[in-house]
């Protein structure tokens, strides 16, 4: 499976990232589109921070290929984020479904571990746990 998978044809009415064109081979978000789409949740001095610090994404990292999920494998926790307006809830509940994951769902944005860390470290004991 391609990674680029993950956001081609999204279904009708589902959030389009706000990603700009490739500058020297590297993805941005927009700045002024950042804090609506990324981390609505989010303090808006904190969101605009975030917009600012950006770390780039390297335009290759989208035809990456993946050939061994883990989560064929071994157990799978998901953290679905219902406001999120980046990945579509249907995709992100589809994608925990494919994994056999243990859910659980907060009204968060992709931002989630910013607003909501106390539900992202749950999640993350919850699983350490039941791991042993």
């Amino acid at each position: 499976m391609r990674v680029n998978s993950l956001i081609d044809d999204p279904p009708p009415g589902a959030p389009v990232p706000p990603i700009l064109p490739p500058r020297d081979g590297f993805l941005f978000l927009d700045r002024e589109k950042f804090a609506d789409s990324f981390a609505a949740d989010v303090p808006p001095q904190q969101a605009a921070f975030m917009a600012d610090a950006q770390v780039p994404w390297g335009v290759d990292a989208l035809q990456g290929t993946v050939t061994k999920p883990a989560w064929r494998d071994l157990p799978s926790w998901y953290l679905v984020a219902t406001d999120h307006r980046m990945i579509p809830l249907p995709a992100q509940r589809a994608m925990s479904q494919r994994a056999g994951a243990t859910v659980t769902e907060v009204a968060a944005s992709h931002a989630v571990y910013v607003s909501q860390p106390q539900a992202v470290a749950a999640l993350i004991k919850e699983a350490a746990t039941a791991r042993g």
